[in-house]
């Protein structure tokens, strides 16, 4: 493999950054919103089950608070 310089490293990846197709603002702003829904719905399923296994445990062994 050949060496290159970093001037022409910094060419390379210019030339290679413009060949990206950049989501635009609506389709970035629909995704983070579908993150944070998608996170809340996971954290308050995990709080649930979390719950029902501590109910289980407590109902089983009689222990915790």
């Amino acid at each position: 493999m050949a060496k290159t310089s970093p001037a022409q490293f910094v060419q390379q990846v210019r030339t290679e950054a413009k060949k990206v197709s950049w989501p635009s603002r609506k389709e970035t702003t629909v995704s983070t919103i579908m993150v944070f829904i998608m996170v809340a719905l996971a954290s308050v399923f995990f709080f649930v089950v979390d719950q029902l296994l501590a109910w289980g445990v407590q109902l089983v062994f009689g222990v915790g608070s």
